[in-house]
């Protein structure tokens, strides 16, 4: 009956207060396109209290205006992310490897890794591993055996994504980001390398979601402390 509740009505939003109760976490506040009026009144009502807030694609002007109506707010710079509250609960010791291409990849990246962070998992980070010196990506091998999911983020061609696929027997999760130059076409080039992978562990988020391929990856790993509870 909780999880039917309706939704708080404020007339330019619909605060979904029940969403955690639904799917684990609450709702997430997406920042572009938003005024800070309207900001300032999701963000003051949403989620409830005692609850983790965080909003993702947040500048540092976004930060300061969350900051007025909630206490304790902490800005991750690169990640363009804020967070209201402590991590989740972790479910499991089982961990999260956020492997980038190249240091320009890092803000999509690191919204991966402090998403994933943020709903309560070890996270590991291996970035600038790109198949231009796939020797780099090589030589923590034992890194990427011993992780239980892998978030892979790549531009210009994508093929990270394969060549980490090929590597591992656990699910990767493929971001392509709008870094290259034009005929990468804003990432279009590395969506569709993903997307063709012959790597069969391999599934593919939209273009920079780094958020998504964060929250999918907490999903696959929360299974593992899941099956150890039960």
């Amino acid at each position: 009956m909780l999880r039917s509740l309706p939704y708080e009505d404020l007339g330019f939003a619909k605060i979904d207060t029940h969403r955690s109760l639904r799917t684990g976490f609450p709702e997430v506040i997406f920042c572009e396109g938003k005024t800070e009026d309207q900001l300032r009144a999701i963000a003051g009502k949403s989620p409830r209290e005692g609850e983790t807030l965080m909003a993702t694609r947040a500048t540092p002007r976004t930060y300061e205006v969350i900051r007025e109506v909630r206490t304790g707010a902490v800005y991750h710079e690169t990640a363009r992310i804020v967070v209201v509250g402590p991590p989740r609960p972790k479910k499991t010791d089982a961990r999260i490897l956020v492997v980038s291409a190249g240091t320009s990849d890092l803000p999509v990246a690191e919204e991966a890794a402090v998403t994933a962070e943020t709903m309560g998992n070890e996270i590991e980070r291996l970035y600038d591993v790109g198949v231009a010196g796939i020797h780099r990506l090589l030589d923590h091998g034992s890194r990427l055996q011993k992780a239980n999911v892998i978030v892979t983020v790549a531009g210009m061609e994508g093929a990270l994504a394969s060549i980490v696929g090929g590597l591992v027997d656990r699910p990767v999760v493929a971001v392509p980001t709008s870094v290259g130059y034009g005929a990468s076409f804003n990432g279009l080039s590395a969506l569709l390398t993903m997307l063709n992978s012959c790597a069969p562990g391999v599934v593919v988020v939209n273009i920079d979601n780094g958020f998504g391929a964060g929250y999918v990856a907490s999903l696959i790993n929360a299974q593992q402390g899941d099956r150890v509870t039960r």
